[in-house]
């Protein structure tokens, strides 16, 4: 059989971070051992009964099953603005600053197709979702990485950026709540980065997936859409799959700036063919009746979060309280030589899978994720193991 050759921008690649955990995981439950998975953010919580029910019903329509629009049905992208309405107070177009996704990732990693070209400068704030700079890879651009720091609550220092630098960048990748140091941004930090992305003609590609998992309800995450000037060079990304438990069901939005939209459905135009139209229909209902269901949500993360934290103080082990999101963001324990090498040990030696910080990008080197992500039970059989290590 022929050995081909993969394309340079599939050689050069290293591995998928998660890819790489569940082939060690794999091995050691091999061994038979119990294995706690806390690595990947995968809600362990089933998607709620009325979402399903209004599945069932969408799933049995025969005008469901036949291609659905590329940008997302009109009702689906109405109900979106509703929801960006009710949250966050802002003001939405639904033809025109509102596009469907098959779940954020997919147009994360699609967005760059529309916008960058071969050697165009893209700054992505590190440690980080891997897509941003993955994605930027695969179009030819460049990526700069500017560096998140617990000394600077994980927001990037933007007046560390050369202005030279910013007339350069064509795009900037931001997260808040923040995967996976759980971080999140104030008004005045979005109102700083969209005066500078204004000021130099640089595209805000802001992933907020995260905005609906948080603890205090004086204390919401924003959508940086919220603050004056930002649709100017703003697109927002958003999902339904932390929101709701809906992970598997590929579905998410992209909102914000009508030309970035209309640039991002010009290649989804070209490369898939939109989201099963049953599952819009589903999301719909979600995004109208949710609210509370994900306060009930809320509720038990915020249990899950002080049990670990408790469990990790008890221990020694120093982590940040987060305030949004479901992860953990611990230090390493003095003793080890990187994050991988704790990870691993852990791991092999307990069953319990973490995420090395520096698999998210180099300044995450000496730091550890938890993903709270199983019952309050097993994350204190996790911590418990871990400490005995």
């Amino acid at each position: 059989m022929a050995d081909f050759r993969l394309a340079d921008r599939l050689a050069t690649l290293p591995p998928y971070l998660f890819a790489g955990i569940d082939k060690v995981k794999a091995e050691v439950a091999a061994r038979g051992v119990d294995i706690i998975s806390l690595g990947i953010g995968d809600p362990d919580m089933p998607t709620p009964d009325f979402i399903i029910e209004a599945m069932k019903k969408a799933v049995e329509r025969p005008g469901n099953h036949q291609y659905p629009s590329y940008v997302g049905m009109l009702e689906f992208r109405q109900e979106v603005a509703n929801w960006y309405g009710r949250r966050f107070g802002v003001s939405l177009d639904p033809k025109t600053e509102v596009i469907g996704l098959i779940g954020s990732k997919e147009g994360i990693a699609h967005f760059p197709l529309a916008f960058v070209n071969p050697g165009d400068l893209v700054l992505v704030c590190t440690p980080n979702y891997p897509v941003y700079h993955i994605a930027t890879g695969f179009v030819g651009g460049e990526v700069q990485f500017i560096p998140l720091v617990e000394e600077n609550d994980y927001l990037p220092d933007l007046d560390a950026i050369p202005a030279a630098t910013w007339d350069r960048a064509k795009m900037i990748f931001v997260n808040y709540p923040n995967n996976p140091t759980a971080a999140t941004a104030p008004r005045a930090f979005y109102e700083k980065l969209i005066g500078i992305c204004r000021k130099h003609n640089v595209i805000i590609a802001h992933d907020t997936a995260y905005t609906e998992v948080y603890y205090d309800e004086n204390d919401k995450p924003m959508s940086i859409l919220e603050v004056e000037g930002a649709k100017d060079v703003t697109i927002e990304f958003h999902s339904l799959s932390k929101t709701y438990n809906m992970t598997g069901w590929r579905v998410g939005m992209a909102v914000g700036n009508a030309s970035l939209v209309a640039g991002l459905g010009k290649v989804k135009e070209n490369v898939d063919s939109g989201i099963f139209q049953a599952v819009q229909e589903a999301s719909i209902v979600a995004l109208r009746d949710g609210d509370d269901f994900c306060r009930e949500l809320r509720s038990i993360y915020r249990k899950r979060r002080d049990v670990v934290v408790a469990a990790l103080n008890k221990v020694g082990i120093a982590c940040r309280v987060p305030t949004a999101a479901f992860y953990i963001w611990a230090k390493v324990p003095a003793g080890y030589g990187s994050s991988a090498e704790f990870v691993t040990a852990v791991l092999e030696k307990t069953g319990v899978v973490l995420t090395p910080g520096n698999g998210f990008g180099a300044p995450g080197e000496g730091y550890f994720r938890i993903s709270l992500t199983v019952d309050t039970d097993r994350l204190e059989e996790a911590v418990s193991r871990i400490a005995n290590l």
